[in-house]
């Protein structure tokens, strides 16, 4: 396996001094081109249609920002398109990344593109956009899906509607453990009017604040709203720990009520070994009926990527004033910061990705303090910045991810400090179908396309037909590499050799030349 870092490579890396994590790339101040009429023929290509189904010989053919026919292109068919000799090499749907965050209003994603992802979903985890100073607006995510839809991002965006945010835009303080019957019915107004307005379902961060706030009698009343649309409930369940995955599936299930409910990046942390992987999809599978389906995504990683916030109890987090806490309850803080650090594979497991400490794990960040790494925790406290946790175990989560129920995604963002954010497809496609296959390459892309389409109710993207729009990518699997490790996350994916956005060339020759993403709505 080329490239493979294991956990004990990236922590010799990084004492060694090499972490190298970079900025976003800003998207350019000029307007983005207009999309052009015309189209494009692909002649000999293996179609891998996304439907799961084998791969064949064929030619497609692409007029404006459609998929015209699939068969033979004639010289005259094709007079006036431009020509892609395909080589005898894959051409596949675009990846549908159900897991994203950035902002396609500021942000480029061409490391996305660069793995063929043409389709990213943002609002996750609870959280949804809004224009500057439209942060508490009830129409403010509305708002920024149109000004989304007047710029013209580089790839193709869909949303959901934050949970997090949905509260405090209806008027609930971050803090507040039960709303009152007038907030919640708030709450459902303002989640009505995204979901009209085309957001794809709704969002939870059940460990993050404030969703770690809500019960049952919140989540569930939101059910009813979001099934009415016929959109799906994602969720950053409660807890993703051995011990309590089952009871926040559960959970999920219950609180989404007749909607369509989604486990966002399943795994199991703690967990060892593929009999546990085994376990919990059967128990997953348990919980599927006729009218809920119980999907899933997850990411070919052994270490998560989120705030260091996620080790503290929830006494020391927001809106407590953490000061106070160290005052009067510091030796507390201490021992359960002890206890919660070994559990989770000790302090050299915790590998800081933003703030003063970037690149560095606990585990160093104490020894240059000279302190035990619980004290040096407390002063970083639940603020400190991003982290990758290496919480969990590579044979339980590869099985997890072969599973016909669970979809791709990346959960990562633009320059992000995981590599996911940049290796995701191509170390699906490298590790997964090609070094050690086990699994085929239709259903590998079946699980990163017309699977996540069919989650998101996306009617006319996912596979390649006759009719459907022409999101498309080309590439030979025997080259596709993941550059991207955790000492260098943000390197470009290698092998996917043209990437097509509505009909136009958006990434070719390793790197981005045109602009050609859409605002997607559900429904629309």
């Amino acid at each position: 396996m080329r490239d493979a870092w294991s956990r004990r490579d990236v922590l010799a890396a990084m004492a060694a001094g090499t972490a190298c994590t970079l900025m976003p790339t800003r998207l350019p101040a000029r307007a983005a081109p207009e999309a052009t009429a015309g189209g494009m023929a692909l002649r000999d290509v293996l179609l891998v249609d996304g439907s799961g189904q084998s791969g064949r010989h064929t030619d497609v053919l692409v007029r404006g920002d459609r998929i015209e026919r699939i068969g033979r292109v004639s010289d005259a068919d094709a007079k006036g398109l431009r020509i892609v000799d395909g080589g005898g090499r894959v051409l596949a749907p675009g990846f549908i990344d159900l897991h994203t965050h950035g902002n396609p209003l500021e942000d480029a994603y061409t490391q996305f593109l660069a793995m063929g992802v043409t389709t990213i979903v943002l609002g996750q985890d609870g959280g949804s956009a809004s224009l500057p100073g439209a942060d508490h607006a009830a129409d403010s995510l509305p708002s920024w899906m149109d000004a989304v839809a007047r710029a013209t991002p580089d790839v193709n965006v869909a949303t959901l509607s934050g949970h997090g945010t949905l509260r405090r835009r209806a008027g609930i303080d971050d803090g507040t453990r039960r709303p009152s019957a007038a907030q919640l019915a708030r709450m459902q107004a303002i989640l009505g009017h995204d979901l009209q307005a085309g957001a794809f379902g709704l969002s939870t961060g059940l460990e993050y604040v404030p969703g770690r706030y809500a019960d049952m009698r919140e989540l569930a009343g939101l059910g009813p709203v979001i099934a009415h649309f016929d959109a799906v409930a994602m969720s950053h369940m409660r807890s993703e720990d051995a011990d309590d995955v089952r009871d926040s599936i559960r959970e999920l299930v219950a609180a989404s009520g007749p909607a369509r409910a989604h486990v966002s990046h399943l795994k199991m942390v703690y967990g060892k070994g593929a009999a546990a992987a085994e376990e919990l999809l059967a128990f997953l599978q348990s919980l599927r009926t006729p009218t809920q389906p119980l999907t899933a995504d997850a990411y070919p990683y052994e270490a998560s990527y989120t705030g260091v916030a996620i080790v503290f109890p929830e006494w020391a987090l927001p809106p407590t004033d953490y000061p106070t806490v160290l005052q009067t309850r510091r030796e507390e803080l201490r021992a359960y910061l002890q206890q919660r650090m070994e559990k989770r594979n000790g302090p050299d497991a915790l590998l800081f990705g933003t703030g003063p400490h970037a690149g560095k794990t606990l585990k160093q960040v104490a020894a240059e303090q000279g302190k035990p790494f619980a004290d040096a925790l407390l002063d970083i406290g639940p603020g400190g910045g991003q982290a990758a946790h290496f919480v969990m175990d590579r044979a339980l989560q590869d099985r997890l991810l072969l599973d016909p129920h669970v979809a791709l995604c990346t959960d990562g963002s633009p320059g992000g400090s995981h590599p996911r954010s940049a290796g995701t497809y191509a170390k699906w496609i490298e590790e997964f179908v090609v070094s050690q296959p086990r699994v085929k390459l239709e259903e590998a892309v079946r699980k990163a396309t017309s699977y996540p389409a069919s989650i998101l109710r996306l009617p006319d993207r996912g596979t390649i037909r006759e009719g459907a729009k022409a999101d498309l990518v080309l590439f030979d699997p025997a080259r596709v590499h993941a550059k991207a490790d955790y000492v260098h996350p943000t390197l470009q994916a290698e092998g996917f050799d043209l990437v097509v956005v509505n009909g136009q060339a958006a990434f070719e020759g390793g790197e981005a030349v045109q602009r050609a993403g859409r605002l997607l709505r559900r429904g629309g």
